[in-house]
C-alpha cells in the first residue's frame, strides 16, 4: 500500500496552511494569533473560508471581514474545521469515473454526526469532525490507484455488495487500510489514522478507539434516518456502545431527538 502511494503521481498534496492546522490538534498551547498567522500565509485558502464564514452555516449576523475577525466570531475550534474542510474540498479533484461531489456531500454528514457524537463519547469534537470528514478518503485513493478496479468495485457495491469485503477480496485491501495509510503519509495525528484504519471494526482493537466507533456509529445513523426517527434501533451497534461504557437508552433518546445538522454543507461543494 505505502508502495503505490509513493508511486501515485497523480496524488494531490495538502496544502502546508491544512497540515499545520491538523498538527495543532495535539498542541494545547495554540492561540488564536497562531492559527491568524497560519491561515493568512495562503491567500487563496483565506478568500474561500472568509466566503464561509459570512455563510448562513455559521450564522452569517456579524460580517467577517478578515481572518482576525474570523478568529473572533467562530472561535479557534470551529474556524481551524472550517479551514480544514474548505482546504481538502479545494485541494482533492475528482479521478474519472469519481463522484466527487456525491463523496464529499456523504463525508461532511458522516462528520457532522462524529461532531455530534463526541458529547456522550466524550471525545474532541473538532477531531472527531475531522476522523468523519475523512473516514472515505481511502475509496478517493483507490480510484487513483486502481481507477479500472475502483469503478467495478463501485457498481458492484450500488448493486448492495459490501465494498470493505468486496475490496479485500479484489485489491487485497479495502478503503479503510488504504486511507489510514494516507493518512499516516501526511503526517496526520496518530488518533486520525487510528479511527480511519478501524473504523469498520472498532471492536476488534484491544481498547476500541472512540473516533473510530464514532465513524461506524455516524454511518449508522446516517443509514437508518427513517428507522431512528420512529425509534427503531434492532440493528444498532449495542455491544460496541455498551463496551465504551456509554448509556444506551440515552443515546437513543439523543438521537431521536437530534435537529438537522447538516444546513448549509451544500456550500462546502458548490
Amino acid at each position: 500500500m505505502k508502495l503505490l502511494i509513493e508511486k501515485a503521481t497523480n496524488l494531490p498534496g495538502i496544502p502546508k496552511v491544512v497540515q499545520e492546522l491538523i498538527a495543532s490538534f495535539s498542541n494545547e498551547k495554540i492561540n488564536s494569533d497562531r492559527i491568524a498567522v497560519i491561515l493568512s500565509s495562503d491567500q487563496a485558502l483565506t478568500a474561500k473560508v472568509l466566503r464561509m464564514a459570512n455563510s448562513v452555516r455559521y450564522g452569517g449576523h456579524r460580517k467577517v471581514g478578515s481572518v482576525k475577525d474570523a478568529v473572533i466570531v467562530l472561535g479557534i475550534d470551529s474556524l481551524r474545521t472550517l479551514v480544514l474542510s474548505v482546504g481538502f474540498v479545494s485541494t482533492l479533484k475528482a479521478p474519472e469515473g469519481f463522484n466527487i461531489k456525491e463523496f464529499w456531500l456523504k463525508s461532511f454528514k458522516v462528520a457532522n454526526r462524529c461532531k455530534w457524537l463526541a458529547k456522550s463519547l466524550k471525545t474532541d469534537p473538532e477531531i472527531a469532525y475531522t476522523c468523519g470528514l475523512l473516514h472515505a478518503i481511502g475509496e478517493y485513493l483507490i480510484h487513483l490507484v486502481k481507477q479500472e478496479e475502483a469503478i467495478l468495485i463501485d457498481k458492484r457495491v450500488a448493486k448492495g455488495e459490501n465494498r470493505s469485503r468486496l475490496e479485500q477480496q479484489l485489491l487485497g485491501f479495502d478503503y479503510a487500510k488504504a486511507g489510514s495509510e494516507l493518512a499516516d503519509y501526511w503526517h496526520f495525528p496518530q488518533d486520525i489514522v487510528t479511527a480511519i484504519r478501524w473504523q469498520e471494526q472498532p471492536g476488534a482493537q484491544e481498547e476500541p478507539s472512540k473516533y473510530a466507533s464514532s465513524i461506524l456509529i455516524a454511518q449508522y445513523m446516517l443509514d437508518n434516518e427513517a428507522k431512528i426517527e420512529q425509534g427503531i434501533f434492532d440493528d444498532f451497534p449495542a455491544k460496541l456502545v455498551h463496551s465504551l461504557h456509554l448509556n444506551l437508552s440515552g443515546l437513543y433518546v439523543r438521537m431521536e431527538n437530534m435537529t438537522d445538522i447538516d444546513e448549509g454543507i451544500e456550500e462546502f461543494i458548490n
